[in-house]
């Protein structure tokens, strides 16, 4: 990940005065034995972490799974922000590509195929996860990334005893790393998503302001229900994300009233605004809290978040059929 923090945006981040920031940098253990730099790394930015005491408290991990059975709604561009930013605010995130095309990979600057191990042998080899993720040059942040070697992973596990529950338990490895595991899913139905599904506490299903949304909106939440009635799981919170919305448009207007109407228990109050920045932050690699902070798009993300967050988590919503 290119990514270079201003002066102003890095004293942000770490919710210090910029004041503060310049006596932190002449600090021997920074390495800083010149003028204060122009611009700051996201190493630098777990480094001063780290020097300044500046890592929020400690929250209980949750497991959270993106995912919508139709394609084309954002969902990468939006988990691959969520969890960099949830990260870039002091938590320590593991991001997992369950996707063989590797777009979460590709968002995060990886190239899917440069990469030796994929979830498909932590699942398919019995490889521990911890010897599969990759390092990110945050210190909060760690990937499992995804190629086209995943392709086959639904095959992989049909022969398997407890095929279903074979993600829930290589998480276990590295449970006590986190706080939160984000999961970013392909939108289709095989033994993978059903993994993902058992392994997950929260479910955040991105939909686009339009009626075709509606139609993999059912098929997941038919989905979750035959979870909890077969496998006894039943997540402990499920989000409906509106993702790229714009009110110039009557059809989006008339598709957020649909939701409103038909899931409003399920509905985020957070709406993420249409902004031509998410897919620019994505063709350069980096997402969209380190391309354009203080833009729309990333107040959006921490909206999301802070929202995700305030949520009790003894919270369990019904399904909606």
């Amino acid at each position: 990940m290119e990514i270079r923090y201003k002066r102003r945006d890095f004293a942000r981040i770490l919710g210090v005065s910029e004041q503060r920031l310049s006596e932190a940098d002449a600090w021997p253990e920074l390495g800083n034995d010149t003028d204060p730099p122009e611009f700051y790394t996201p190493r630098d930015l777990s480094a001063y972490r780290r020097a300044l005491g500046r890592h929020p408290a400690r929250r209980p991990l949750r497991r959270q799974l993106f995912l919508n059975f139709k394609g084309g709604t954002g969902k990468t561009s939006l988990s691959v922000a969520y969890a960099y930013r949830l990260a870039e605010m002091g938590h320590r995130v593991l991001l997992l590509d369950l996707d063989s095309q590797g777009h979460a990979t590709q968002h995060l600057g990886f190239e899917g195929e440069k990469c030796e191990r994929t979830l498909y042998d932590v699942l398919a080899r019995k490889v521990p996860v911890s010897e599969v993720l990759v390092e990110t040059p945050l210190a909060e942040f760690d990937l499992v990334p995804a190629n086209l070697g995943m392709s086959t992973i639904d095959m992989a596990l049909m022969p398997m005893a407890g095929r279903e529950f074979k993600l829930r338990k290589a998480l276990d490895e590295v449970s006590d790393r986190y706080e939160f595991m984000i999961m970013d899913a392909p939108p289709s139905f095989g033994l993978l998503n059903l993994n993902a599904l058992i392994a997950a506490d929260d479910l955040l299903v991105p939909v686009l302001p339009d009626f075709l949304s509606f139609h993999g909106l059912k098929l997941l939440f038919e989905t979750v229900t035959e979870l909890e009635e077969d496998l006894g799981h039943t997540l402990q919170r499920i989000f409906i994300v509106l993702n790229q919305y714009s009110p110039t448009t009557r059809i989006a207007r008339e598709a957020r009233r649909a939701l409103e109407t038909h899931y409003p228990e399920f509905l985020m109050d957070t709406i993420v605004r249409q902004s031509t920045k998410f897919a620019q932050a994505s063709s350069e690699g980096v997402p969209i809290c380190a391309f354009a902070p203080g833009r729309k798009g990333a107040k959006d993300v921490d909206s999301l978040i802070s929202e995700a967050m305030r949520v009790p988590t003894e919270a369990v919503k019904e399904t909606i059929l």
